[in-house]
């Protein structure tokens, strides 16, 4: 049976919802395919999990530590990742069902459950159905990479897909990969109670980092007993009985990990490898991912590709920004462009890591002179009083213009904190703006305007 509409939206991740009710509230009929969860990644197997499973593991940390507080417990915490797990499973499905719900009742919006497959630019079929629009928005998302390494196939790997459906606890976790994703998953089950060792085959963990902030979340994790094996170089994997064998190469330490379970979390790979985009004559790059220009247009004209799979972002946030560019741009004669945004991105270990604009790393390489401004977060009354003094503040400060050029907060309550640096930054002010600004007592960000008033240049 063939439909025609006025647009397509295939994938319900972040971008695509929003952006049928933008199209359908300007008159469009709006065709949207979804062929397994609704709300894509952050709803089912990203944010919303995985910071539920973040809370109930902070949780547990903050029983173990109540003696530092002057509270004194009756018996020792037990974790029952059963009941963790019920709990995430309960907040996923309130999410994943409202994003379902919206969309079925949403007028002018035709909702298809399955795999779109392109058969030209304008047309695409799902099961028995071809559906045709002139405008199709691409926003398929992006799923775990398992990688090519020796052994991976013989053994009982995870993801943070698979991992996140484990109600068991784990005896050891080893993390293959030591950035973002595998550093939350590490922390949360090492309060959960299993032992965690963390692989990473480069010299340091978050290496897109600067070296301090790096060095910073390493002594967090280490301070919780994860144990940290880095320049694993030439990882392999084998079984042996009821463990695994993960071998590091490392230039100290033990040559292999043995553990229970292993965590593959070394990056993620976009879901267009089945969607036919031979047939429309968009190329992808040499990563898998759907170039776009400035206003998330593929090389083909009625085509848009938004959310993970355009390789422009990986987050929730910059999905969601996604959408509301194409929205300006179609419906609001607002020329809103990817450019215009300012890098932004947060580490939910705890205490979190913030980082926004430019690291120091990329300054010191663009060769201009600049300022910089750090404060220790032992200084900060209010992780003194959350008994949270890890961590640190870092802004960046160009001399010229005076302007905000990046900041670091790796620190409690930092990826709150840090949202007045970036309004600073999208509003064009100078740091003396915020300088000035009185905030309120006791908190992360009334340290801002210390830290900018005692700048010196970055040498």
């Amino acid at each position: 049976m063939k439909q025609s509409f006025d647009a397509i939206i295939v994938g319900t991740g972040q971008a695509g919802p929003p952006l049928a009710g933008r199209l359908t509230q300007a008159g469009w009929t709006v065709a949207i395919v979804e062929r397994k969860l609704f709300g894509g990644t952050c709803v089912n197997s990203g944010c919303t999990p995985t910071k539920a499973l973040v809370a109930s593991a902070h949780t547990a940390h903050i029983c173990r530590c109540a003696d530092d507080f002057g509270i004194q417990q009756g018996r020792a915490v037990a974790v029952d990742m059963h009941r963790v797990k019920e709990r995430m499973a309960a907040i996923v499905a309130k999410s994943r069902d409202g994003v379902e719900s919206w969309l079925r009742g949403m007028e002018r919006c035709t909702v298809y459950t399955g795999t779109a497959r392109f058969l030209s630019p304008t047309d695409i079929q799902v099961g028995d159905d071809t559906l045709q629009a002139k405008s199709i928005f691409i926003n398929v998302g992006a799923r775990p990479t398992v990688p090519h390494l020796p052994g991976v196939e013989n053994v009982p790997y995870l993801t943070s897909t698979s991992l996140i459906d484990l109600d068991v606890l784990p005896q050891h976790l080893a993390v293959v990969g030591g950035s973002y994703v595998g550093l939350e998953f590490a922390q949360m089950y090492r309060r959960f109670g299993s032992e965690v060792t963390i692989v990473e085959r480069d010299a340091r963990l978050v290496t897109h980092e600067d070296q301090d902030v790096s060095d910073g979340v390493q002594e967090i994790l280490e301070t919780e007993g994860i144990n940290v094996r880095l320049n694993a170089e030439c990882i392999e994997f084998e079984q042996h009985s009821n463990e695994i064998a993960v071998k590091t190469h490392c230039p100290a330490g033990e040559p292999e990990v043995r553990c229970s379970h292993v965590l593959l979390a070394v990056g993620r790979t976009p879901n267009t490898d089945d969607l036919g985009l031979e047939t429309t004559g968009i190329i992808l790059d040499k990563r898998g991912y759907i170039p776009v220009d400035d206003q998330l247009q593929t090389s083909v004209l009625g085509i848009w590709a938004i959310g993970d799979c355009n390789g422009r972002g990986a987050f929730t946030h910059t999905s969601y920004n996604d959408f509301e560019i194409v929205a300006a741009n179609l419906l609001d004669n607002d020329s809103r462009k990817v450019s215009d945004r300012i890098p932004v991105h947060a580490l939910y270990i705890d205490p979190p890591l913030a980082q926004i604009g430019m690291t120091e790393a990329q300054v010191r390489a663009s060769g201009r002179p600049a300022l910089i401004g750090t404060r220790p977060m032992t200084k900060v009354s209010r992780a003194i009083e959350k008994g949270e003094t890890q961590g640190f503040i870092k802004v960046l400060v160009d001399v010229e213009s005076h302007k905000i050029l990046g900041a670091s907060i790796l620190g409690t309550g930092g990826d709150e904190a840090i949202h007045c640096i970036l309004t600073a930054m999208y509003s064009g002010q100078p740091a003396s703006l915020l300088q000035r600004s009185m905030h309120i007592h006791p908190t992360v960000a009334e340290l801002i305007p210390t830290v900018l008033g005692d700048l010196k240049p970055l040498t």
